[in-house]
């Protein structure tokens, strides 16, 4: 028999209570202070992207000024949204976080549509891009042939989930040790740009030219929009801190803190370490680089400057990896209880407390992924699907603050502009998307829009299935 009914998202579907014996005897363990939680905010978000990303923005953009101003519109933006996501955390402070947004503020139909595509192909379609971005770097130390990349990348997600499964203290233990080092690593690479740099102003300047080798000839609205997006890619990750409110100790105040605190150290990293680039290389060797952050480790420290920037990013793929994986099966977790998911992956360990089997099933899926070379088609098709979803959990901000009952810890100030200009940001990139790659973007959809006649078959069940 199941237990007592509860009501989910605001009365708007009754859903059988599981009983304790089909799930967990414990509940997830509350052990995520400041620290740990600011550090997967920073670890998550500073993977691969900032040492590549920059060469397609300056490629779109080819000039200094237009370069930095894309980067602070795109740091800008993600505080926006994480000022957001900070309301909506200390309102909803419960595992799950978007899926728990949007459950609340609309209805669970799409709660699950975000899991739903968050399962499928953005939540594990990145995390498996990711491990072979990590593997080939890894192929710079130890030849490895195409197979061998991709065991090491499934070995790399593996390994990590074997660590989360034991204990959110040894995953978040490790997340904050990695953060730790990489922001070291970039703001010692940072300094040293900056200290022994070469004096080639003057040929940077000479190369700031409007039109550049390789770059786009033309700067219109839609290359700045798909230029802002590139940026915005580099700071993707910054909302899966929510998604471990129920471990979290006071989530009301630290996940908000650790949201703001941790967007600004990304911000400047990133602004800092672009910075360095455009001081230490040409503009055309910035825009015509494959690997732009170890060009620039080497013009500065030599032949040793290629190794050492191989590890960092080895280093940082590392370590986003476990934020990535740390997240995810928190979500899984709450869809499980709220009766959206198999009642087994809403189970704790009863030693280590974790959601163990939506750890397997995260990993399991995302090495499926790399395996099988068609993760790279599902995550292009669908990642720009994240913003629809974005763009929703800001406009929801209008719709909760009409509740009565809506009584959030933490309150945005000007909740209308922030809220207003990244939802409108979210429309621009959505429809930019759909103009320039219709086909892409409609497959995208299709695949998130798949889950809607999965939703109503699995409310349609027999239950205790």
């Amino acid at each position: 028999m199941g237990g007592p009914v509860r009501r989910v998202a605001l009365a708007r579907v009754d859903v059988p209570e599981p009983s304790m014996a089909e799930l967990p005897t414990a509940a997830l363990k509350r052990s995520m202070t400041l620290l740990p939680t600011t550090a997967l905010v920073v670890g998550t978000i500073i993977g691969a992207t900032i040492f590549v990303q920059p060469s397609e923005i300056t490629a779109l953009v080819p000039s200094i000024g237009g370069v930095a101003a894309i980067w602070l519109a795109a740091g800008i933006l993600t505080i926006l949204g994480a000022l957001v996501s900070a309301e909506l955390a200390s309102a909803f402070p419960r595992t799950g976080g978007v899926f728990v947004f949007l459950n609340e503020t609309y209805s669970p139909v799409m709660g699950f549509l975000w899991g739903w595509a968050m399962f499928w192909s953005m939540h594990s379609g990145i995390l498996a891009a990711i491990a072979v971005v990590f593997a080939r770097y890894v192929a710079f130390f130890v030849p490895l042939d195409a197979v061998g990349t991709k065991l090491v990348a499934a070995g790399a997600i593996l390994v990590l989930s074997a660590i989360n499964y034991r204990g959110i203290e040894h995953g978040s233990r490790l997340q904050t040790a990695f953060t730790v080092g990489k922001v070291a690593a970039i703001v010692l690479m940072i300094a040293v740009g900056l200290a022994v740099a070469p004096g080639n102003s003057a040929e940077t300047a000479q190369t700031a030219a409007p039109v550049v080798t390789g770059a786009a000839t033309e700067v219109s609205f839609t290359t700045i929009v798909k230029a802002l997006i590139a940026g915005l890619f580099a700071f993707g990750g910054w909302h899966m801190v929510t998604y471990a409110a129920g471990e979290t100790i006071n989530p009301t105040r630290t996940i908000p803190r650790a949201l703001l605190g941790g967007m600004v150290i990304v911000t400047v990293c990133y602004i800092a370490l672009n910075a360095v680039y455009m001081y230490v290389l040409p503009l055309d060797v910035v825009i015509s680089s494959p690997r732009v952050a170890a060009d620039a480790a080497k013009k500065l420290v030599g032949d040793g400057g290629a190794a050492f920037m191989s590890g960092l990013v080895i280093f940082s793929t590392f370590g986003a990896l476990n934020g990535i994986i740390l997240a995810g099966p928190r979500v899984y977790y709450a869809m499980a209880h709220d009766g959206l998911l198999f009642r087994w992956a809403g189970r704790t360990h009863p030693t280590f407390r974790t959601p163990h089997l939506a750890i397997v099933l995260q990993g399991i899926w995302a090495s499926l992924l790399v395996f099988t070379g068609t993760y790279r088609d599902l995550y292009s098709r669908v990642i720009y699907v994240e913003w629809i979803f974005f763009g929703l959990m800001a406009v929801g901000l209008f719709i909760l603050r009409r509740r009565p009952n809506y009584a959030p810890a933490y309150r945005v100030g000007g909740y209308t502009v922030i809220a207003g200009i990244f939802a409108l940001a979210s429309a621009v990139i959505v429809l930019n998307r759909l103009i320039t790659e219709p086909f892409e973007a409609l497959s995208g959809l299709a695949i998130v829009l798949l889950g809607v006649p999965v939703y109503y078959f699995w409310l349609a069940r027999p239950k205790g299935t």
